[in-house]
This record gives C-alpha cells, sequence and structure tokens, in this order.
C-alpha cells in the first residue's frame, strides 16, 4: 500500500489522504477495466517497467477506479479476518495489497507531471476528491484499525526483525495521524476536508501551469533580448514558433527569478519579464489561484484543529524530525539576521555599479541578476558566458553525475533504447552494480516542456521491496532550457547542480534495500528526504569529479584551472540572497500553516506583505523564492508547512559532507559506509538516530554557515 503515502517529489494528488456513493462508483467503473488494458497485469518490461508504448491516455481512469476498488476489497478482507490480529495477518497483508493502484498510479502521476494534456487533466480532476476518499475508506476504517492497534500494542512480544518493529509503529503512527481516534462525526467532517482540499489542490496545480506558460515573456522585437547569446535567441525563436507566434518567446520557469534576467540588457525587458513571472497568477483570469489558496488555507487550519493542534503545521510536523512548528521556526529564524545583512552588503555593490554607469536608479528586483553578474565578473572575473561551454548537459550527466556515482559506490549505468518511454526526450540507463548484478532502471526527462510542471522532481515508477521482489525504478525530470535544433545543450552551473541534486534522490531510491514497500528508499520525513539529494550537489565542486566533466562540449579540453578557481572562490557569492529567497520562502510557508482555525479567509496579497514583514524580510530587491500565488510545493506538491525541511536538510548535508573531507573524502569505502548506514535504509530506523549512528554525532549548523559563507555575519 505504499501508494497511499508516495509523491513526495512529484505529488499529482499531494495531500489526498470513502463515502460508500464514491466506492459504489468506483467499483462500477472498474468495469470497463479488463484484460486488454496495459494495467491488468504486472509489466513483462525489465524491472517491471511501465510499456509506455502501450498506455493510451483512456487506459489509465479505468485502471485508477480499478485499483481502488480492488485495493479495498483486499483491505476489507484484512478488516474482516476473524482470525486475532497478528503481525502478518494485517501489517504485513496491508503491505501486499494495492498492487493494481500501484501500478497505475505510479505511471499516471509520473506523465501528468512530465507531459500532461487536456485529458490527463480532466482525469486528475475528477479523481482528486475519489482518491481523497480512498485513503480516508483506509486510514479512518475502525475495524482496520482496531487490528493495526492490537498488533501494536502486543509489539514488544511479538520478536519482531528491527524492520518489521519500525512498520508497526510507523503504520500504527499514519492511522493515528490520519485521524483513526477521531469520533464518527469528526472523521465524517474530516473526509469533507480531505475531498475539497484534493480538488482545490488540484485546481491550484493546473492552474499554475496554464498561468506559467500564459506568463512567458513575448516579443516581435528582437532588440528587446539584447545581452542573449545567439544561441539563446534561437532558443526563443523555436518557442515562439512551437507556439505559433511570429516572434520571439521567454518561458517561465517555476521561481519568481527568471534564467534570462541574468544576462538581458534592456532594463524595460527584464522588468516585464519579472512582472510575467510575479503576477503569472494574479491576473484575476480563469489561472488566478488567489481564492484557492485562500479556502486551502482556512481548510488545513480547520483540519488541524480537528486532528488536536492548534494549527496545521502543528500536526503536519509531528512525526517530522523538527516535531514542531516552533522548532522549526526557531531554526529558521536563527537564520534572518545573518541572511538578509549579507543580501544588503551585496545591494550596495550592486548599487554601486548602477551608480558608477549613471544609471540613475535604485536596484530593483528585476536588476539584480543582471548587475550580480557583473559583480561577480569584476570581483572574480568569472562570467557566464564562459563557463557555459564547458557544461554540455550529457557530458555533465555521464562523466560527471554518474562518474560520481560510480566513484564512490561502484555502480555503472548502460544506456537502454529498448525500453518504452512517455517522450522523445526521456533517455532510460540500466544500473548494475560493481559485480554485474542488476540494481535498478533510470530515466531522466531534464528539457523544458509547456506541459511539465516547472520545477525538478524524483519519484518511481516501482519501489524496491524484498517482500514483493521488486527492483527500484526511478526517474528524474527537470526543467532544463532545450537548445534550438543542431546546437549543443549547454547549461549553467546551477543546472549542473540541479542535475546532481536530483540524482541523489535517485541514489536514494535505487540504492533502497527494505524489506516492506512502504519503509523503502524516500518514504521518509520531509525533513530528511532532502538530505542525501543535497548532499550529493557536493561533488559537482569536488575537484576529482569537477575535472573529469567540465569539459569543452566542442574541442574536449578541460576548463582552464584559472577559469575553474574562479568559479571555486566565487562560490559564497550572492549567498546573502540565494540564503533570502530561501528563507522568506519557507517562513511564508510556515506563516500560512500556522494559521488558527476560525482566522477567516485570507487576502493573500495582504496576508504574504504582513508575513514576511513580520519575519524581517524588509529588503524590497529580494522577493521570496516562490510567491504565495504560485508556491506549488506548499499548495499541491506535499510540502505545505515543510518547505523548511530544504534549510533543515541542508544543514544535515554540510555536516555530512564534511564528514567526508575529514575522512579522506571521495573514497569508495566512505561512500560504502554512507550507502550501507544511510541511502539504503530508508525509513527503517528512527532517522535521528540514523544520522547520529552514521555520523558519530549529533548534527552541527557551523558547517552549514561555513559552506553558506555566513560564519562572520553569524557571530556577529
Amino acid at each position: 500500500m505504499r501508494s497511499l503515502l508516495r509523491w513526495v517529489y512529484l505529488p499529482m494528488f499531494a495531500g489526498v489522504i470513502v463515502s460508500s456513493a464514491q466506492v459504489a462508483v468506483a467499483q462500477a467503473k472498474s468495469t470497463e477495466f479488463g484484460p486488454s488494458n496495459p494495467f491488468y497485469a504486472k509489466s513483462t518490461l525489465p524491472f517491471q517497467a511501465p510499456p509506455f508504448d502501450k498506455i493510451k491516455d483512456s487506459d489509465y481512469q479505468p485502471a485508477i477506479e480499478a485499483g481502488m476498488a480492488e485495493q479495498l476489497k483486499e483491505m476489507k478482507a484484512i478488516a474482516d479476518n476473524p482470525a486475532a490480529p497478528t503481525f502478518d495477518n494485517t501489517v504485513v497483508a496491508m503491505e501486499r495489497t494495492g498492487a493494481l493502484f500501484d501500478r497505475v498510479m505510479a505511471a499516471f502521476s509520473g506523465v501528468a507531471g512530465a507531459n500532461t494534456n487536456p485529458e490527463l487533466e480532466r482525469i486528475q480532476q475528477e479523481e482528486a476528491p475519489k482518491l481523497a476518499a480512498h485513503r480516508d475508506a483506509i486510514y479512518l476504517n475502525e475495524k482496520l484499525f482496531h487490528r493495526v492497534a492490537a498488533v501494536y500494542e502486543a509489539r514488544a512480544s511479538l520478536k519482531l526483525s528491527p524492520e518489521g518493529l519500525r512498520l508497526v509503529e510507523v503504520k500504527y503512527r499514519d492511522f493515528v495521524h490520519a485521524g483513526a481516534n477521531l469520533s464518527d462525526a469528526d472523521k465524517a467532517e474530516l473526509k469533507k476536508i480531505n475531498a475539497e482540499e484534493s480538488t482545490l489542490s488540484n485546481a491550484f496545480r493546473t492552474k499554475v501551469l496554464a498561468g506559467t506558460k500564459d506568463g512567458a515573456y513575448f516579443t516581435a522585437d528582437k532588440s528587446a533580448l539584447a545581452g542573449l547569446t545567439d544561441a539563446e535567441v534561437s532558443a526563443a525563436a523555436t518557442a515562439a514558433k512551437d507556439r505559433k507566434k511570429d516572434g520571439w518567446v521567454l518561458p517561465l520557469q517555476n521561481t519568481t527569478q527568471q534564467p534570462a534576467l541574468s544576462s538581458l540588457s534592456a532594463r524595460g525587458t527584464r522588468k516585464a519579464l519579472f512582472e510575467n513571472s510575479w503576477t503569472r497568477t494574479e491576473r484575476g483570469d480563469t489561472n488566478d489561484t488567489r481564492e484557492t489558496i485562500a479556502r486551502m488555507a482556512q481548510l488545513r487550519a480547520a483540519k488541524g484543529k480537528l486532528l488536536g493542534h492548534d494549527s496545521y503545521a502543528g500536526w503536519k510536523l509531528e512525526d517530522q524530525m523538527a516535531k514542531t512548528p516552533e522548532n522549526a521556526l526557531k531554526f529558521m529564524d536563527a537564520l534572518v539576521a545573518p541572511a538578509t545583512a549579507n543580501a544588503a552588503d551585496e545591494a550596495k555593490d550592486i548599487q554601486a555599479v548602477i551608480d558608477a554607469q549613471k544609471s540613475g536608479f535604485s536596484v530593483e528586483p528585476w536588476d539584480w541578476e543582471f548587475y550580480s553578474e557583473q559583480v561577480r565578473k569584476a570581483k572574480y572575473d568569472l562570467d557566464e558566458s564562459q563557463v557555459r561551454p564547458y557544461f554540455e548537459l550529457n557530458n555533465v550527466l555521464q562523466n560527471g553525475v554518474f562518474y560520481a556515482a560510480n566513484q564512490l559506490y561502484g555502480v555503472t549505468f548502460k544506456e537502454r533504447k529498448d525500453i518504452p518511454v512517455w517522450n522523445p526526450d526521456v533517455r532510460v540507463f540500466e544500473v548494475s552494480e560493481a559485480d554485474g548484478k542488476p540494481l535498478a532502471l533510470f530515466y531522466c526527462d531534464y528539457y523544458k516542456r509547456d506541459n511539465k510542471n516547472g520545477g525538478a522532481w524524483m519519484s518511481n515508477f516501482v519501489d524496491q521491496s524484498k517482500l514483493t521482489g521488486a527492483l527500484p525504478v526511478v526517474f528524474n525530470v527537470a526543467n532544463l532550457p532545450k537548445p534550438a535544433e543542431g546546437e549543443a545543450a549547454l547549461i549553467s552551473f546551477s543546472d549542473v547542480v540541479t542535475m546532481f541534486h536530483e540524482f541523489g534522490h535517485g541514489l536514494h531510491g535505487m540504492f533502497a534495500a527494505s524489506e516492506y514497500p512502504s519503509l523503502s528508499g524516500t518514504s521518509v520525513a520531509r525533513d530528511f528526504v532532502e538530505f542525501p539529494s543535497q548532499f550529493n550537489e557536493h561533488w559537482a565542486t569536488y575537484p576529482a569529479i569537477f575535472n573529469h566533466y567540465a569539459k569543452h562540449y566542442k574541442t574536449g579540453e578541460a576548463m582552464p584551472a584559472e577559469l575553474a578557481a574562479k568559479i571555486k572562490k566565487a562560490e559564497d557569492f550572492n549567498q546573502g540572497y540565494a540564503l533570502t529567497e530561501l528563507v522568506a520562502a519557507a517562513e511564508l510557508d510556515m506563516q500560512w500553516h500556522t494559521l488558527p482555525a476560525g482566522e477567516g479567509l485570507q487576502e493573500p496579497d495582504a496576508f504574504e506583505k504582513a508575513a514576511l514583514a513580520k519575519k524581517g524580510f524588509t529588503l524590497s530587491y529580494v522577493p521570496p523564492r516562490y510567491r504565495s500565488s504560485y508556491f506549488s510545493h506548499i499548495w499541491g506538491g506535499g510540502y505545505a508547512a515543510g518547505y523548511y525541511a530544504y534549510l533543515w536538510s541542508e544543514m544535515l548535508d554540510d555536516d555530512a559532507f564534511q564528514w567526508f573531507q575529514d575522512h579522506g573524502g571521495l573514497t569508495r569505502a566512505n561512500g560504502d559506509r554512507f550507502r550501507a548506514m544511510v541511502l539504503s535504509r530508508g525509513n527503517t530506523e528512527d532517522l535521528a538516530k540514523m544520522y547520529a549512528a552514521w555520523l558519530g554525532s549529533e548534527p552541527k549548523i557551523e558547517p552549514m554557515l561555513k559552506y553558506r559563507g555566513l560564519e562572520k555575519t553569524a557571530a556577529k
């Protein structure tokens, strides 16, 4: 039953936690499902990979409906079992349910996030409340909970393996967390909240996807793109052609700031592009999300109260490493002063450049990237246009991302052309152990498309489990700029780091070695799940790795040592800004989700302004990384009251990398130890204890301050 708890990175039904009528509908529709449906039986492809060459859009919905009906039938058999509840006939039996549901939901969520269309969006809209009801039908089933509780109460006498004991504890906690102890009346109210919230979350995702597409900057005047390279202008022309426009289009990425802002020399173009990003879902049209998020915040506050907490965040964090909103806020609040102080110092440098050029204006958000690039060039003699030719996407993947994994863990990668994919841009690799034993299948879908969700993520098509005998099938998705036909895919160093980051999630999934699917791979707390991915980022700049992939795309020559040294030296550059925009978004998330029940609907713009000011974010030129109205992580991506996790995990990953540095750096011995004690363990033991056992101590924040260049500021 892993699928009820997953969608960590690509949550098409994020937050989806049955009425009898809805169950009946699901069972009725399941009659449309038969042997001709590609989801009917387990895939016969290698690693049970989804048969995307056979799957039609019309196959998904009947399979989803049949999968829900089948799993409810399986759960009912467990709940109605006349035998006394045991670990095997209750907890393990639940782990074996939902095979069909898992197959179809994994494929559907993957494709709907990376390659959607109106039909898939319709299915999402119709299924969202049903999926919420499906989860409730399981976790609010009183008979089923009583059996789980009975096993939980007797766990000490059952002589279970450590992983078995962990499974019992996690399963019981999940039921209680979902509301299993509520009264019948409160359960009924919770079901209503869950259904409405899931519907609104799905609507939010649809609006953001459309608003982001519509918000792309368009110009018929090529001179407006002054500062972009010929390849970038060509890509903009291709983007316009794809939209049947005569001119040039700069598509939006999911964050507030846009990559082109670092190069565009026309201030009017920069302002227009920034404002398109800033207002993408605040235009009073069908893509405006403000009413949607205001209602979601209200529903979540009510849900938190119903489940016994002062706020939604209080409920959400009870099973996370931080435990309480107060702990998360204390951690974040400590970063505000040093981050904003550094950002203010950086702004002075930028303003000095603006003044020296007698431009006659004060720095605004749309100026920051352009002039900070000039400051970087002046301070470090580092120009982004000099750097990109050394980062060709495939070379970074093969000789950087894959090479680092090989050096640390001994794994190898072989491209498979015979595995069907959902889009021609997708590539597939078989991953093998050092001894040649099959380990996993890995898909990567890196290029931006208008029908792809923004950002970058990882998830599984198949979850590893010794119980089921399944090996992991993992995928990474990103939104890197696709070059014009015939051009090389040259990416920024920031994009390089993104590739390492998402592959870190991928390794967490591929190295999974758990007995039970519910505990496998990335099935961990939000504020731990980003640790392996952020840790993997460090290898992007590790000399032995960097020198292996930073090669000129035409000549194959290694990046000159002088240029590489400049990149390393500039690592601390703009960190005040980067950390400020990140902490601002995390604080904004927590402010929305610590609203008490009964506050009424908030006006999002006013709430956002007040929330940021309350926390000390008064620098007008540093907007939050995500604005409330397009903050997909928290309204449609499962990170509600959890965006702080990136910062919390950064503390863990920087401390972990320091351990590697102190113990010989990039060695197989270090990699194998990390794999055995962390990456392979999933959620099979208490995460804080797991981390401390590997590190040899509790995590420390000093390495984070060091790598962020904040040591001196924090000490003031």
